[in-house]
């Protein structure tokens, strides 16, 4: 983990009214994703790259599944 190149940014929460945070619902949004994946369900693995490669293979899943309804919407056309 330490070789990727990741920049975080820490968002000040403001305690009045709802305010859409910025890119925060990139993270959710892959957090739900992962949700569906019975595997991640838990944390079985003692090892921290046992975790990654579930996470990798659940991600792969996602994109495999969208990149399958891509090919079936051009052979409709």
């Amino acid at each position: 983990l330490d070789d990727l190149p990741l920049e975080i940014e820490i968002v000040k929460k403001e305690s009045q009214g709802f305010k859409l945070l910025p890119k925060r619902w990139v993270v959710e949004r892959t957090f739900a994703w992962c949700g569906r994946c019975r595997c991640l369900a838990k944390d079985f693995e003692k090892l921290l790259s046992v975790s990654l490669a579930w996470l990798q293979l659940a991600l792969i899943r996602v994109m495999l599944r969208r990149l399958g309804r891509a090919s079936e919407a051009e052979k409709a056309i």
